[in-house]
């Protein structure tokens, strides 16, 4: 996948730091967002170390204004990736806080959206290379996009609904030569997923889920999906009739909530 400039939101640790790592080289621009000041500036730092040139930005992805303003400044971009998300669960047989799902949805979606919106404007602002491409984006989504858990509801919704809006809207942007992904992984060793006490299975190191990651977009998929057997799972218990899906899924792991940490 041939790249300069690179912007990655949720770039101070987990995925993020991983994915920028694997992209810093000699010949690569990274504009690197989060709201960690000491660790952004040690992702940025890593990333010089490797050949890079790299610029950390603190910014709140919730923030439209901001966003659109860091994505407007930077010139021309090849590659977009939001990642910045945010992840809680609920307290045993307690309902999700409204302040949680509120807080949840304004990362993981909005957020979202208010990084690929302005990303799509940039790039469609350029003119495309000899294979017909102007610019990737991806949007990292979730394995839990695929499941109605009611121990992480606006974490498994907010995903849902980033996963499918993406897939809705890269068909009509791809004949313009923006190559939009969904990219739903499992559970990845990261800062998020450290917190939890149950059972991962499948857990994978963050540098390989960030190369399966661009190895995916490289190729033009409009989603990417890992481990596959973990998703076929997932798909399988969210396609049962409700009241049998929630009454798996009670019996599964809940993940403290956000105010509990």
């Amino acid at each position: 996948m041939a790249l300069a400039r690179v912007l990655i939101t949720g770039a101070s640790s987990g995925i993020g730091r991983a994915l920028a790592l694997a992209l810093a080289a000699p010949d690569a621009e990274l504009h690197l967002g989060g709201r960690d000041t000491a660790r952004l500036a040690a992702a940025a730092e890593a990333c010089r170390a490797r050949g890079a040139r790299a610029e950390a930005r603190m910014v709140d992805v919730r923030d439209a204004a901001a966003m659109a303003a860091w994505i407007g400044s930077v010139g021309p971009l090849d590659v977009v990736i939001a990642n910045a998300g945010i992840s809680g669960g609920t307290a045993p047989g307690a309902p999700e806080t409204a302040a949680q799902a509120r807080a949840i949805f304004a990362v993981n979606l909005d957020g979202a959206l208010n990084t690929i919106l302005p990303a799509i404007d940039n790039m469609l602002a350029r003119p495309p290379d000899a294979a017909g491409v102007r610019g990737r984006i991806a949007a990292i989504a979730s394995i839990a996009a695929f499941l109605p858990a009611p121990g992480a509801p606006a974490y498994c919704a907010s995903k849902a609904a980033l996963d499918r809006w993406t897939l809705a809207t890269a068909p009509r942007l791809r004949p313009h030569g923006v190559l939009l992904t969904s990219i739903c992984p499992g559970f990845i060793r990261t800062p998020m997923t450290a917190e939890n006490s149950f059972a991962m299975p499948g857990l994978m190191d963050a540098d390989r889920a960030a190369r399966l990651m661009l190895r995916g977009m490289a190729a033009g998929r409009m989603r990417v999906v890992f481990p596959w057997w973990l998703a076929a799972g997932a798909r399988l218990v969210g396609a049962l009739p409700p009241p049998l899906a929630a009454a798996l899924l009670l019996r599964g792991p809940t993940k403290a909530p956000l105010a509990d940490r």
